[in-house]
């Protein structure tokens, strides 16, 4: 999972057309004030551990929201962060799965709606810390560092077998 994390003094959007993988919603605008955003682009990687991505996520966005003394997010779905996107229901998942873990943490959460194309606003803090990037590691359970041998190289479809049957066995036993 890849997240732009950006501490805003506003977001708003306005969801204009659903794409083929759209989730059917009933309000088409939100918005919300100092907070920070969480672009977040769910990866196919990821779909090895959805539960792992969903719990180290949100430990990593409360860490931050800790040190920018922040209690507000919107999660902004953002296809745009990466060239490999899991399967839309894998992305769903992990997305309500990381408002459910900040919501019951305390935290102030809005999402805006998977699979629109929108029109948004985002108005930066512009303070140093105003704006980071996470890469979440569905393997090593932490903010990846690139160092694991998973990210090392290229993802491999005989690879994504392998950890399936893993995490099979892993459930059974």
């Amino acid at each position: 999972m890849r997240i732009l994390a950006i501490h805003a003094d506003s977001m708003s959007y306005k969801a204009n057309r659903k794409s083929r993988v759209a989730e059917e919603i009933e309000v088409k605008e939100g918005s919300m004030e100092d907070c920070v955003v969480l672009l977040s682009s769910v990866e196919k990687l990821d779909e090895a551990n959805p539960r792992r991505v969903i719990d180290v996520a949100a430990k990593e966005v409360m860490l931050r929201l800790e040190r920018l003394k922040a209690r507000r997010v919107m999660i902004f779905p953002f296809a745009h962060l990466t060239s490999t996107l899991s399967s839309p229901a894998v992305a769903l998942e992990i997305l309500n799965g990381l408002e459910t873990g900040l919501r019951d943490a305390g935290i102030e959460v809005k999402r805006a709606p998977f699979g629109w194309y929108k029109e948004y606003d985002i108005k930066s803090k512009g303070h140093p810390m105003a704006e980071l990037s996470m890469t979440i590691c569905p393997y090593e359970g932490r903010n990846c560092d690139f160092l694991c041998p998973y990210c090392e190289n290229p993802i491999k479809l005989r690879d994504m077998a392998e950890l399936e049957g893993e995490l099979r066995a892993e459930l059974k036993g």
